[in-house]
């Protein structure tokens, strides 16, 4: 095997030959990073604003608890009879549960939603930045 000198190496001819790919056009590539940054921010927006939703909706659903307990309450203590007041005990757990079942369903719904929204808007932009890529590619 040669031994080869360092002096010996040219880096131009082997950086000349490696054939790098052309620059990307800047403008289009600034404009697809703000495009990408944008849609990072709605998502986060709207995932914030389902949050916040939630959490008001838990409060509402506490708040009418509270105030469906406290009827309970005024309810029971003017039943007559022990069979009266447990009879209306039964239908008042009946109706709490009916309720926090649908509460629960709702609130999920909710996340649920927001979640779409906000992995749509992504999905819609990653398939746009790909395309842009695409196109970067082939003008370079």
């Amino acid at each position: 095997m040669p031994q080869m000198n360092p002096g010996d190496f040219d880096f131009r001819k082997f950086f000349a030959d490696l054939k790098f790919p052309a620059m990307p056009d800047m403008e289009a590539f600034t404009n697809a990073t703000r495009r990408n940054v944008e849609a990072f921010t709605a998502a986060n927006r709207i995932a914030l604003e389902g949050a916040q939703a939630v959490a008001r909706r838990n409060m509402e659903i506490m708040q009418q608890a509270m105030s469906d307990m406290s009827e309970a309450m005024r309810t029971l203590s003017g039943a007559e009879t022990p069979q009266e007041r447990a009879a209306r005990q039964a239908e008042l757990l009946k109706q709490g549960y009916e309720r926090a079942v649908s509460n629960i369903r709702e609130v999920g719904d909710m996340i649920q939603h927001a979640n779409q929204e906000a992995l749509d808007l992504l999905n819609r932009r990653f398939s746009e930045a790909m395309d842009e890529l695409k196109t970067m590619a082939q003008k370079g």
